[in-house]
């Protein structure tokens, strides 16, 4: 017995060792120090500034049960839509975006920026499809709606089949300075949105309630100084994970209850990343809750932009490790580097910015 307890001691230390060389050439080859503590790093203190603009989400019920709306609210001026569902029934239906003008003038609704992605059963992939898109697009739309009439924001929805289990995800930025009720809905497959919105009911929150207007669309965040890659090591910016980084509240408007956004989604993130001249430093994202698939917009020097999947070389990454992590590119110091990220769909939070000397 004693013989088999040394053994079985050896046998775990020979574990240990192997499991701390094996994370060491996973850090090596990512291009991180290989001494560094994941687990650990030290976080860098940031000012973090909310822009104004409405966000309106609309993930609840995220598995829809039944034709009906699942969020619709009245809003004005600079709005983003980021919606979220799986058509959760046995049949074949639409999942839409109607505007309603319910004034005597037409509105003239201007969509910015968009990404659809779905529908489709890969919930992962289609979170990242839509951020990518989102982030790549820059053509400017143009949407009237006409006087007490109504007009779809994404046409191509109203003849898109959504099969049962099938998830569709959109993101959307738009502006109106009409008054205009947005509202997120699922139908019947030969049903018409108009006459469907007069008499469709409002489909119940499920248990995680993300759904709501939100304000403050866009955060911008900078490091309180700058940082210098020989002299700090690896540090880390924290987002999405409701202690370093809140959560948005809003209210429900189909009950007027106070809502949280558990994951920021629908958040778009703007981080100015300023740096020591002489210094080269290289930048990754790296997952903390599990499961990624995103996107990052580049600008470095205001003329190199691009946008990265995260991960670049596979669909998604971080199941089960806290070690995961793309790279977003080295840099030379004193430049200007601009990030723009938000949480994907389907994907799980928190993540951190990591900055670190380059691989030697």
């Amino acid at each position: 017995m004693l013989k088999w307890l040394r053994l079985a001691s050896a046998a775990v230390v020979v574990t240990i060792a192997v499991s701390m060389i094996g994370s060491q050439l996973a850090l090596a080859k990512s291009g991180l120090p290989a001494n560094t503590d994941m687990f650990n790093i030290t976080e860098l203190p940031v000012t973090v500034t909310e822009q104004s603009g409405k966000l309106l989400l609309s993930d609840s019920p995220e598995m829809v049960p039944a034709d009906g709306i699942m969020y619709q609210d009245t809003v004005s001026g600079d709005i983003r839509l980021f919606f979220h569902h799986v058509n959760a029934t046995k049949e074949p239906k639409k999942i839409v975006v109607l505007l309603m003008n319910n004034t005597t003038e037409a509105a003239d609704v201007f969509v910015h920026k968009y990404g659809l992605g779905g529908p489709g059963l890969d919930y992962l992939a289609i979170g990242k499809d839509a951020q990518m898109k989102y982030l790549e697009q820059k053509e400017v739309q143009l949407i009237e709606v006409p006087a007490n009439g109504s007009a779809l924001l994404e046409p191509i929805l109203k003849d898109t089949v959504v099969l049962p289990d099938e998830l569709v995800n959109g993101i959307y930025d738009f502006e109106s300075k009409t008054p205009i009720k947005v509202v997120v809905m699922m139908l019947p497959v030969d049903a018409k949105p108009a006459e469907f919105v007069a008499k469709a009911q409002i489909l119940p929150t499920d248990s995680q309630r993300l759904r709501g207007t939100f304000s403050g669309s866009d955060r911008v965040i900078v490091p309180n100084q700058a940082y210098n890659a020989a002299k700090q090591g690896v540090v880390g910016i924290t987002l999405a994970d409701h202690k370093l980084d809140r959560y948005v509240s809003g209210i429900d408007a189909t009950d007027g209850s106070n809502t949280l956004n558990y994951g920021n989604y629908g958040v778009m993130y703007k981080l100015f990343l300023p740096t020591a001249f002489e210094q080269k430093y290289a930048v990754y994202l790296n997952p903390r809750g599990g499961e990624y698939a995103g996107g990052m917009f580049v600008n470095y020097r205001h003329q190199e932009q691009l946008t990265l999947g995260t991960p670049a070389d596979k669909l998604f990454f971080g199941n089960k490790t806290v070690k995961d992590v793309s790279h977003l590119g080295d840099y030379d110091g004193g430049q200007s580097l601009w990030l723009t990220f938000s949480p994907p769909g389907a994907s799980n939070l928190p993540v951190k910015i990591l900055l670190a000397p380059t691989a030697k």
